[in-house]
């Protein structure tokens, strides 16, 4: 099992308040620098695995996006148009550009935004496990969708926990994370909390929650930014979804029939990884930061 490994919480200037930014330095100050987004429940503590095997070969930089974590506080409007701006932000203020951006899940999305948006700061992005969006069945309710796409994390949103061991039990009956319990998941878990005991809650906001998500199925902007990339990126996914069913939200059928260039766009599938595993888990994580030092150079 790979350390919890050590970094450095800073803030960025953004409209509406200050990012948190997590920070995991190279060795060599002169290593490429990767900014990394997470998921839309998530927070920066997600990419701590990938940042353990990186190995201090390259500088990892991952916000709290707003609503989320210890940026909480920084309000809406939320969107995934705001978050791409929010990641410009912080890759011209940390003066990085132009960046390896690597994006989870929502992330994804938001990070292929950003270079579409802004490319002149971006020279590659890594997609794990999202960016492609998919059509909805015709007779979907948004609601309905939203449930079942997030399952228990929307869920918890709702919910107050007594302390931390009531969260910690929570996420463990999770079925995608709770196999994959370690420091590192515990980590991220914790980051997400807020709150004074007995009434504990998760620090995302539900209305950021719902509004980004809505984006991420239904924004045709959004859905066509990925077809639209100035630069050249690579798509991981995971072979498994969300509650570690067999279907995950993409497969070899699903992504041909997407329409993605493949000049553009690599595709790879991580065997054996579900849409959590693939960034919380030491088989995907792993796979994850070799593909970061191999775009990087590294």
């Amino acid at each position: 099992m790979i350390a919890v490994p050590q970094y450095e919480e800073s803030s960025v200037a953004v409209p509406g308040g200050e990012l948190a930014v997590l920070r995991w330095p190279a060795a060599d100050p002169a290593a490429p620098t990767v900014l990394a987004l997470h998921g839309v429940t998530g927070n920066a503590a997600a990419w701590s695995g990938v940042a353990g095997h990186l190995e201090g070969r390259v500088t990892l930089v991952a916000p709290d996006l707003r609503g989320r974590g210890a940026s909480r506080e920084v309000g809406g409007p939320f969107g995934l148009a705001r978050h791409a701006d929010d990641a410009a932000a912080l890759i011209e203020s940390l003066g990085i550009g132009p960046v390896l951006l690597a994006g989870h899940s929502m992330g994804a999305w938001v990070a292929a935004l950003t270079a579409v948006r802004h490319p002149e700061l971006v020279a590659r992005v890594l997609l794990v496990d999202g960016a492609v969006t998919l059509p909805l069945p015709a007779a979907a309710v948004m609601e309905e969708a939203l449930v079942e796409i997030l399952g228990p994390a929307l869920a918890r949103l709702s919910m107050t926990f007594a302390n931390r061991a009531a969260y910690h039990a929570f996420w463990r009956e999770h079925p995608a994370v709770g196999p994959l319990w370690s420091p590192l998941v515990e980590e991220f878990v914790d980051r997400d909390l807020t709150g004074t005991e007995p009434e504990l809650r998760s620090s995302c906001l539900l209305e950021a929650v719902r509004a980004d998500t809505r984006q991420v199925r239904l924004d045709p902007t959004a859905a066509a930014a990925i077809r639209q990339l100035p630069c050249p990126g690579e798509l991981l996914w995971a072979e498994r979804g969300l509650l570690d069913q067999p279907q995950g939200l993409y497969d070899a059928r699903r992504l041909a029939a997407a329409g993605l260039d493949a000049e553009r766009l690599t595709v790879r599938q991580i065997p054996d990884t579900n849409h959590y595993s693939i960034l919380l888990g030491p088989v995907g994580a792993t796979v994850v930061a070799e593909r970061l030092l191999a775009t990087a150079g590294r």
